[in-house]
């Protein structure tokens, strides 16, 4: 089952945001042709000096905002991951990981070298207030 993998996944994206190492996350690759195209998880950050995250949900003919704490965000998510997502991106300044789920339900991820060198201007403004 991919569950706990797909767990490890996000405590990932919770240490990245924490070290301030998040540049950007999207899920991708669908099973099929679907309505929903991909789905983005940027960092927002709100004026008393919290953040949220938005998530913009792209569909063939719309796009659809919602903002979110980052547990509520990261409920979200799974709840598209094999619905229809098979693939989930978080990119940091550290490393990529990508997680996905094969055909048998089995989860892994997999670690590649930094494609970005700096951390999303959200992100790099939350360290610089000292908000993580």
């Amino acid at each position: 089952m991919y569950e706990p993998i797909f767990a490890l996944f996000c405590e990932r994206v919770k240490e990245s945001i924490q070290s301030g190492t998040f540049a950007k996350l999207t899920l991708a690759k669908t099973i099929g042709d679907t309505e929903i195209k991909n789905i983005y998880f940027r960092l927002l950050l709100n004026e008393d000096d919290t953040f949220s995250i938005s998530l913009t949900t792209r569909y063939k003919t719309e796009e659809i905002e919602s903002t979110h704490t980052l547990d509520e965000a990261l409920l979200v998510l799974g709840t598209y991951i094999k619905n229809p997502f098979l693939t989930a991106l978080l990119f940091t300044t550290d490393n990529d990981l990508t997680f996905k789920v094969n055909k048998k339900n089995a989860g892994s991820i997999i670690e590649q070298p930094p494609t970005f060198k700096n951390a999303s201007p959200v992100m790099l403004e939350m360290v610089e207030k000292g908000i993580v």
